[in-house]
């Protein structure tokens, strides 16, 4: 099972998420609410898989992703976004995103995302 750092500005989401990974067995390494926070607890935490918001205050979560895999090329970043729109994603995966899950998400969803950024 993996170490998770849990990066969104609603408490809510963020909360939900860490109910579906511990009941999946992941550990929450941590939980950011910002951009600037998520980079700055990435770097401290060291998770094996970072999930991240793309809409946020402060710094937006492509800025995120960019700025960690920066830092850390190998990096396993699943973005988890209400934006399903298209430009965005591939934005994304273009900056190393391994995988996307869009909200509203089954946990299903989300465990095989994280599953398969692992392999």
């Amino acid at each position: 099972m993996a170490s998770v750092l849990v990066v969104d500005d609603a408490a809510f989401m963020r909360l939900t998420i860490r109910q579906m990974l511990e009941a999946h067995g992941h550990t929450v390494a941590g939980e950011a609410g910002t951009g600037v926070e998520a980079v700055r607890k990435y770097a401290e935490l060291k998770p094996e898989v970072v999930l991240l918001d793309i809409t946020m205050p402060d710094m937006n979560g492509i800025e995120a992703l960019k700025q960690i895999k920066e830092k850390e090329p190998k990096a396993k970043v699943v973005i988890c976004s209400a934006m399903g729109q298209q430009a965005v994603l591939a934005q994304a995966i273009e900056y190393g995103a391994k995988d996307f899950v869009v909200k509203p998400f089954e946990a299903s969803r989300l465990m095989a995302a994280i599953d398969r950024v692992l392999q």
